[in-house]
């Protein structure tokens, strides 16, 4: 597909418009529609589909549901819905016998309605895993229940879902392994091999969908970041030598304000991972302000700022087409809890604030998207 129709396509996609109120009474239980003019009708979603990029961002089915005005934001703001928890194993997996698909089957209802793509995270982590996976999983059946659990869950989406992460954040130098991966039960039960059963799995459960490999804190401009970039380079370069299906690199993009992010040594990684035939996808971008000044004013610059400096560094590249925020507004951000500010104040890494109004990252992000048209 050439640029041009890749940019018609998704413009069409970006109306969103195609569900009526009938349909949204009865996915929502109470009809939304009508309530987007107090948002006002600029659009990170049309801007980015003018310029051939996807925005988007993650949601839980609790906050969808229970708040209308912030549904209604979502579908006018992303093109792509990840969910953020409902996807992951304690979610889907009761018991080691029972898969519930029911939250994240609502998600996928609500961005199919809203034509919104559908994008899964994660199919392996060592986070997140349910209750029974310690009395259960043995060396004896790990790998069985590893790849039982991609067919299933891989096979129930299969042709909706526009990309997954199979594996995420499975580097960790510091954990002393010569091949730098992180000690995990996967590790431990299968050992490294668990990646590339992994992305096999997934592929052959769903031969449409684009294979992510999903990693953390590799954009600083620091020694130790230099390693780990160095060590993804040769996961990546090894999986691609055995055939493996792995299709692009997520670079999850959790940074701070303050933090160098558009360093020489990140730009020439990121031009190797091109190199090898890959897509780069930001996957969960939010900019921390937890160690700025006070007054919202000069943190809101300082974050909006940060947008701007890292979005226009990445769409340098041709294959970052796929841009995603970890949550939409600062009312669901997972930093309140896991990186509280000292002053006690509210953090506002995110392109709304908790009131639902644009922040400086916003019109940051939206100007990165017109500049990358210019290049």
């Amino acid at each position: 597909m050439n640029r041009r129709a890749f940019v018609k396509l998704a413009l069409a996609a970006s109306s969103g418009a195609a569900v009526g109120p009938l349909l949204r009474e009865n996915l929502f239980g109470r009809n939304i529609s009508g309530k987007a003019e107090l948002l006002g009708t600029n659009s990170l979603r049309r801007s980015a589909a003018r310029q051939g990029i996807v925005f988007g961002s993650s949601a839980r089915r609790k906050q969808l549901f229970a708040d209308p005005l912030f549904a209604e934001l979502f579908q006018q703001q992303c093109g792509i819905l990840v969910p953020e928890l409902e996807l992951k194993w304690d979610a889907l997996r009761p018991t080691h016998e029972q898969f519930d698909f029911s939250g994240a089957d609502w998600l996928y209802e609500f961005s199919k309605s809203y034509l919104m793509q559908f994008r899964g995270h994660t199919l392996v982590w060592e986070n997140a895993l349910p209750l029974w996976f310690d009395w259960y999983v043995t060396s004896m059946n790990a790998e069985k229940v590893l790849t039982d659990h991609i067919s299933t869950v891989v096979g129930h989406y299969a042709g909706k879902v526009s990309s997954w992460d199979v594996v995420n954040e499975a580097i960790q130098v510091q954990d002393g392994r010569a091949d730098g991966l992180k000690i995990t039960p996967w590790i431990r039960l299968i050992g490294p091999e668990y990646i590339e059963l992994a992305f096999r799995a997934a592929h052959e459960a769903d031969p449409t969908t684009s294979l992510i490999y999903n990693e953390n804190w590799i954009e600083p401009d620091d020694s130790d970041t230099e390693k780990k970039r160095r060590t993804v380079l040769a996961l990546l370069t090894n999986l691609k030598k055995r055939n493996v299906p792995v299709h692009g690199l997520g670079i999850q993009s959790h940074i701070f304000a303050e933090a160098q992010v558009t360093g020489k040594n990140f730009h020439q990684f990121l031009k190797e991972v091109e190199d090898l035939g890959l897509s780069i996808l930001v996957t969960e971008m939010d900019v921390r302000d937890q160690h700025l000044p006070a007054d919202i004013m000069i943190r809101d610059r300082m974050v909006g700022e940060q947008y701007e400096r890292y979005l226009s560094f990445l769409l340098q590249f041709p294959s970052v087409k796929t841009i995603l925020t970890w949550g939409l507004s600062s009312r669901y951000t997972w930093i309140s809890a896991h990186n509280k500010r000292s002053d006690g104040l509210a953090v506002r890494p995110l392109p709304y604030d908790s009131e639902l109004k644009p922040t400086a990252a916003w019109g940051a992000i939206e100007t990165a998207f017109t500049q990358a048209f210019k290049r």
